[in-house]
This record gives C-alpha cells, sequence and structure tokens, in this order.
C-alpha cells in the first residue's frame, strides 16, 4: 500500500468511527478498552470522552445532518457540478475550511477577493475527517492551481466526537497529498489562535493549536508545501483572539480578516511560483 492510500485509509477510518461516536454507539477504539465481565480481569476504563454540546436548535440539527450526509457532499455538490473548468490562463484557488473559512465572504463589494478567481468551500463546524471526505469532490474537481487549508480547531472542540492530534495530522496530511498528487499547489494555514470555545468551554485550547500549528509548520516544510502563519500575527498575551480581531474569541471580525488577507495573498503568490 502506498503513502497516500494508507493516510486515506487511516482518515476514512477516523471519519467513520467518529460519526459512529456521535451517534450514541460505542466507539471503535473504545470497544477493546471495556472493561471486562469479570472482576479479576482489571480491564482499564475508557479514557476517551466526548465533549457534550448544547441541547439546542443547532446541534440537533448538526447531528442530524451528520446522520444523514456526514462529510455534507450534498452542500456543494449542485455549486461544484456548475463551476465549469478554469478558463484559460484562470488561475483558481480553492479555499477548503470551516466556519472561519465561509465566513470569509469572497464576493463582498470591495473585499480583498472580489475580483478573484478564488472559490469558497468552507463549512461550519466542519472537523478534518469531514473534509477528508469531500475533498475530491470540493476541491480536486474544480481544477485549481492552489488550495488553501485552514482546519482542525473544530478537531480540537470535538464537534464530531474525540480526536486525537494525531488522527487530525493524518486527515491533514491525507489532503495535502490528494492535491499534491493531482499537481495542486498546496497552502496549510495555521489554526486562529482560540483562548477557549464558547460553544465548548473548559478545554483549554490554546495549547494544543500551538502544538498542531508547529506540526503543520514542520509537515509543510518537509514536503514543500507553503505555510502560511496567521497565528503569530493574532494572537493575544493570553495565546487567544484578542476583542479588535474577534467577538467571540474564534471567528475574525471585519478587521481580523484584513489582516489575515495579505497573508494568505502572499502564501498562495508563494505557492503559484
Amino acid at each position: 500500500m502506498n503513502p497516500l492510500s494508507s493516510r486515506f485509509a487511516f482518515s476514512l477510518l477516523s471519519a467513520v468511527a467518529g460519526s459512529i461516536f456521535l451517534f450514541g454507539q460505542t466507539p471503535l477504539a473504545l470497544i477493546a478498552q471495556e472493561p471486562g465481565n469479570v472482576p479479576e480481569t482489571k480491564a482499564p476504563a475508557p479514557t476517551a470522552v466526548a465533549p457534550k454540546h448544547p441541547d439546542n436548535d443547532y446541534w440537533r440539527k448538526h447531528d442530524e445532518q451528520l446522520l444523514n450526509d456526514f462529510p455534507w457532499l450534498a452542500r456543494f455538490k449542485e455549486a461544484d457540478a456548475t463551476q465549469g473548468p478554469p478558463l484559460a490562463g484562470e488561475k483558481r484557488v480553492v479555499f477548503m475550511g470551516d466556519s472561519i473559512t465561509e465566513g470569509w465572504h469572497f464576493d463582498k463589494p470591495g473585499g480583498a477577493f472580489a475580483t478573484k478567481p478564488y472559490v469558497n468551500r468552507g463549512i461550519s463546524g466542519q472537523t478534518t475527517p469531514q473534509m477528508v471526505l469531500r475533498f475530491h469532490q470540493d476541491v480536486i474537481n474544480l481544477q485549481p492551481k492552489v488550495v488553501v487549508i485552514l482546519a482542525g480547531t473544530n478537531d480540537i472542540a470535538g464537534n464530531t466526537g474525540p480526536m486525537t492530534a494525531e488522527a487530525t495530522e493524518n486527515n491533514l496530511a491525507a489532503m495535502a497529498e490528494m492535491a499534491a498528487q493531482n499537481h495542486i499547489a498546496v497552502v496549510l494555514c495555521s489554526i486562529l489562535p482560540a483562548y477557549d470555545y464558547p460553544w465548548q468551554p473548559g478545554l483549554t485550547p490554546a495549547p494544543k493549536i500551538d502544538a498542531l500549528n508547529a506540526w503543520l509548520k514542520d509537515y509543510a516544510a518537509q514536503h514543500k508545501h507553503v505555510y502560511v502563519d496567521y497565528h503569530t500575527a493574532m494572537k493575544d498575551a493570553r495565546d487567544g483572539l484578542p476583542a479588535n480581531l474577534s467577538k467571540d474569541g474564534v471567528h475574525p471580525t471585519d478587521e481580523g480578516y484584513q489582516m489575515m488577507a495579505p497573508l494568505v495573498e502572499a502564501g498562495i503568490a508563494k505557492a503559484m511560483k
């Protein structure tokens, strides 16, 4: 099995396991860890605990969506079909990500990307196992010159169940490898600072984000991808986002996106070369 196949297989397994966990079943990774029926076995209790998200209309719809279409392939299926191949000389760029990407309104009049051939394929709340499963449809089939990947914060938040750092790294690597094998240049972006998640408080995400960003930077260097560092430019003294750059500590304000735009533009220009 080649490295891409093994990486994708690992990512696919993590996606399936995550979806099984979310819907109340025993996660595959924990089956072997259940305590034995005989006390003498002294089997260790499972240590992975799924973060509990609030019981409200948003999360009920979120869970129903995952049950019916885990990667949400239906979200951009029609848009992808009508996008068409790039025009002659068009340097198309696809942005893959979560709500931070989705909220970056490229077609906003006067915006940084209003006249650029940039395609936004961000979906709010998504984790990397979901993105791996829709990467071929929402990125490769659009035949971009460059893909910009900004993902991972929702993995840390546990939006689709508990995730290890290794699983997130494998999913990010799988997307980069799929792009590279299809002659698409890769821009890997640092996860934005976050001191806490308002929908999942108490997870202390900042050090986990720092560790994942260190891995992203190292992986990009090893594989000759471009690394864009939003984190260093945007963090405050708490290793989170300051109030002028985010109202909730996670999602950028207009000022936050204005700070991000020239950084990613420089990364895209480097990748184009």
